[in-house]
Order: structure tokens, then sequence, then C-alpha cells
């Protein structure tokens, strides 16, 4: 007998979904970013200066000495049900009322898209997304093998026009980022806003609402959400990342209540509960007030790093780069001429130790090659002066 033979890895039969599984794009240059010498545009990650740490060690202490059978023990699927009802509070209000019934704590809103991928897509089942849209959001789904439908959209975002009959026949979901969309940094207008709620309260679906970054808006001038405006026909994802720590991993679901209790199930067979211990830590932290104060730090921060951005961008960037000029949110999306593929422009970047996000896997279907993500939460502005300046050379070297 050859004794090699016995070290030799197992060829194991994996699923066809499993064969079908791709890495996030964005994950596997996080890889690359975390060298200590590269300027990163590219993760999706707040600013650990904005992380409540003080606010967080008191409340674990309160937790620990009051309640600490209770924090470290098995819970319900559904959530701490203080902190459901907060955000129920919290959704509430001008004639809107929100059940803590309707409402499931997640272990991060990246759950809740799986869940909802679970208990909404059959193979094939045509499912309605921006264009571009959020990569998480595609690989959550990806797992049910729908047929992506890519919806109208300008630089305001989606166009509730473009939502004709035969677009939407057969959907089994719209998915949606009114605020500060994650790539474009899009905000969806009060009056699209309206009549994507008046599509919503027609269509055979749900429309699924993802705000992460609904509170970082630079005014502190919110729109109203597409919840508030068809409360029963609206699926809501929040998220406590963006607000306090996205390494509490705490995310929810608004859902009416027949969506809800399969959501619950669903759940139930992934993960039991979202961690105690992090609920009750979040709901300490946030029960008496906190955001109302912590919040406008962050938005104040992101502002003037979205402006550092801005400025470094119209220094360097030579003419026929284009941009937006988000008003809250942590993105920045450019486009660049059409000759430039951004996946190669990222390679020749990385050798010059600057990182950002090539556009094309932000596509369900027709990729666009010539766009990037640029975030500027984390990089100090001398930094974003320096990396927009390399990265501008070199699509200069490309025109």
């Amino acid at each position: 007998m050859d004794h090699s033979d016995l070290h030799a890895p197992p060829a194991w039969q994996l699923s066809e979904r499993a064969r079908k599984l791709t890495s996030s794009a964005i994950r596997e240059i996080l890889k690359v970013t975390e060298r200590p010498d590269i300027i990163s545009f590219a993760g999706g990650l707040p600013s650990p200066a904005t992380f409540p740490a003080e606010a967080m060690r008191a409340a674990a202490e309160r937790i620990l000495r009051d309640a600490p059978a209770a924090a470290l023990q098995y819970s319900a699927t559904e959530g701490y049900l203080p902190l459901r009802e907060w955000v129920a509070a919290r959704h509430s209000g001008d004639g809107v009322t929100i059940r803590a019934s309707q409402v499931l704590i997640t272990t991060g809103s990246q759950q809740a898209l799986d869940l909802l991928g679970k208990v909404l897509i059959d193979r094939d089942s045509p499912v309605l997304v921006e264009t571009p849209t959020y990569l998480g959001a595609l690989q959550s789904f990806s797992m049910y093998e729908p047929r992506y439908v890519q919806m109208p959209t300008d630089d305001a975002g989606l166009v509730p026009e473009g939502l004709t009959p035969a677009l939407a026949a057969g959907a089994r979901l719209l998915y949606a980022q009114p605020n500060f969309q994650n790539p474009t940094g899009r905000r969806l207008p009060v009056e699209r806003r309206r009549a994507l709620a008046d599509f919503a309260q027609r269509a055979a679906f749900p429309v699924i609402e993802d705000d992460p970054y609904g509170a970082l808006d630079y005014a502190g001038t919110p729109l109203p959400t597409l919840l508030s405006l068809a409360p029963e026909h609206i699926v809501h994802l929040g998220s406590f990342s963006k607000v306090l720590a996205p390494g509490l991993r705490i995310g929810y679901v608004i859902a009416p209540e027949d969506l809800h209790f399969k959501l619950v199930q669903a759940k139930q067979a992934t993960d039991l509960h979202t961690p105690s211990f992090t609920q009750r830590v979040a709901f300490e932290v946030v029960k008496d007030g906190f955001l109302d104060t912590h919040v406008p730090t962050i938005r104040a921060l992101y502002r003037d790093q979205c402006a550092a951005m801005l400025a470094a961008l119209e220094r360097f960037m030579p003419a026929g780069v284009s941009w937006n000029r988000p008003e809250g949110g942590m993105f920045v999306w450019a486009t660049l001429p059409e000759s430039i593929d951004t996946m190669k422009l990222l390679e020749e970047a990385v050798a010059q130790n600057v990182a950002f996000v090539p556009g094309a896997p932000f596509f369900a279907n027709e990729a666009r090659h010539n766009m990037l993500r640029l975030s500027f939460v984390t990089v100090p502005p001398a930094q974003i002066d320096e990396g927009i300046a390399t990265l501008a050379a070199l699509i200069r070297g490309r025109l």
C-alpha cells in the first residue's frame, strides 16, 4: 500500500450550488489592502474613529453585572424584545406604526439578504435590481440562482417609470438602496420615492429597501423612507454597522407579519438567533438617545472626508473622468473614458500602493468596465490627495 495516498486531499462531491460559488471581488481586494503601505479607497468600512468604544465598554459591564445569565444564554430567534421595540419605535411616526412583531434582528443586514433569498427566490425567478447594485446583495441572492433583471437608472437612481409590466412580470422581489447607494452614492429623490412606493402597493412581490446609510446624510435632512410611504408593502433592512460598529454584526428586517414568520423560520435553521450579548450591548448603548448625539459626529467626519476627496478629484483628474457629488454616505462613483478597463487599472494602482474597487462586479448582467468606486471615510485628507494624484497619473497614462 502506498501510504502517501493517505495524505491526498479527499475528492468529496460538492453540491452544484457550492461549485458555482465565487468570492467577492471586494473581499479579495481587501486582502491586498491589509498591507500598511497601501492607500486604500477600496473597503466599504466605516471609520474606526466613529466606534463608541467607551460607551460599549460601560454597557457590557452593566449587562454582565445585572443580567449575565440572560446575556450569555440562548434567546429568541426574533431577537431581544427591547431592541425590537426600539427599532419599531424608531421607524414609527407621521401616522405610521411599526410593531415589534414585524422586526427580526439579524446577524448583520447581510444575513437579512440571505434570508430573503431563501424564502422568496427559486431557480430562474426574476429578481429586479438597480444598475449598478450592491455587490453583497448579488452575492446573497445568487446562491438561489435567480434571473436578474436590471432596472433602468440614471444619475438620480432608479427610474420608476421604467418599471413596466413586462419588466416586472413574474418577479419575486425588487431590491433597492434609496439612500447613498453602494456603489454609486446616489440618493433617490423624494418624488421617485413616492412613485416607487405607489408601485410597491400594486406589485405582486415585495420591494426591498436596504438602508444602511440613511443616517449618514451630511446635512442631516433625511428624506422619507419607502417604509414610511407604504408600510405594508415594503421590506425594510437596517443596520447598526454604520452608526455603532460593524463588529457587533447586528442588523434588522422590518416585514409584514406573514413574511416575517417565514424569515424567522429560515433564521432558526441558519443560526438560531443573533448573539444575545451583542444585542443587549447595542440596546444598552442606544436606548437613551445616544445616536441623536453620536450620529452627527459621524456625519461631520464623513462630510469633511468627502469634501477632501472631491477637491482632490477636481485638482488631479484629467478631462474625460467624471464623478458624482454625494450628499451623504461613504462612496464616490467615477466614470472613466470607455477605453479604460478599471480591473486592469487596479493592477497598476496596487503596484503603486493605491487600491479602489472596479465597477464591473456591481452590475448584475451587462457589466460596465470603465467605472470604479472610491471610499473616502478611512483615509486621512493628506493621503487622499496622494492616492488620487497617483490614480490620476495612471489614468492620464492610459489616455
